[in-house]
């Protein structure tokens, strides 16, 4: 009987200190699970306004007074952007079917670089070619975008800055 109370106190007596051992670990984790939710809602209510602020809802953007670019990409895909002499700051794209506006982002390399973040799309024009992004997966939509204009200039032909749209 001694010998079944000793093996018993000295069970009880293991569990226990696992437990104490294991208890704290999984309600660190189950509290670092609840503060990471409620830090990853945070910045995307932050980031509204400043959706709002760039006028990317809108709805359709107005492109009748607009000067419409065809770009021809790889993969056979194609974009439209349409730009407007008073407006500089923005710019409509036309990918698929559906029409965008996008907000200027300011750069140190000269590029002409255009966002909507609602849509997570990013267009990005170089003399040379442009590129469509989607910033929210990273992938590229569409790469080696040119112009008629672009296609027919030769690569060390000095380009007219205002034509690099």
């Amino acid at each position: 009987m001694r010998k079944i109370l000793s093996t018993s106190l000295s069970t009880l007596v293991l569990l226990c200190a696992s437990l104490a051992v294991v208890a704290p670990q999984a309600q660190a984790q189950t509290s670092t699970k609840k503060t990471t939710k409620k830090s990853a809602k945070k910045p995307a209510a932050k980031a509204a306004p400043a959706e709002a602020d760039d006028g990317e809802d809108e709805g359709t953007p107005d492109v009748k007074a607009a000067v419409s670019v065809d770009y021809k990409c790889e993969l056979g895909n194609s974009l439209t952007i349409f730009t407007n002499a008073e407006d500089d700051k923005h710019i409509a794209l036309r990918w698929g079917k559906t029409l965008h506006r996008l907000s200027r982002v300011p750069t140190t390399t000269g590029a002409n670089r255009f966002e909507n973040r609602k849509y997570g799309l990013l267009w990005i024009g170089i003399p040379a070619k442009g590129i469509l992004l989607d910033s929210k997966t990273g992938h590229q939509l569409a790469n080696e975008c040119k112009s008629a204009e672009q296609e027919v200039r030769p690569a060390d032909a000095p380009v007219d800055p205002a034509h690099s749209l």
